[in-house]
């Protein structure tokens, strides 16, 4: 049984809805920018921008490796953003604040996120 297929729904649903919530409410997102980068509003634009794109990419087989390995680059390029937000207590709503375990927690997550996305970008064997 190949899961591979499913996974890369899952993955490009995933990264296109998250993708559109960057330009919804792009708000929490912006928090979470290290102060030391400039533009946090429009480094959210375009952070979402290439997840929509590379989630839309995984779907289009010619598009595949590129997008994947666009993914790739975009989990190690907010990282940052995620280490900030277990550095500094962060959470995206104030209301709800992010329990300091699953702040941190998630950054092993982006690694997971990266092995994922590596795979995407692997050949599919020929059937037999």
């Amino acid at each position: 049984m190949n899961i591979k297929p499913a996974l890369r729904v899952v993955l490009a649903v995933a990264m296109m809805a998250v993708g559109v919530t960057h330009f919804v409410d792009p708000a929490p997102f912006v928090k979470i920018v290290p102060a030391a980068l400039p533009e946090p509003l429009a480094l959210v634009y375009v952070s979402g921008f290439f997840e929509i794109l590379g989630g839309a990419g995984l779907l289009v087989p010619r598009a595949r490796r590129a997008a994947a390995w666009g993914l790739v680059a975009l989990y190690v390029a907010v990282f940052p953003a995620n280490l900030n937000m277990a550095l500094h207590h962060i959470s995206f709503d104030d209301a709800h604040p992010i329990p300091t375990v699953a702040l941190w927690a998630r950054l092993p997550l982006q690694a997971l996120l990266i092995a994922l996305a590596y795979w995407m970008s692997r050949a599919e064997p020929p059937a037999p």
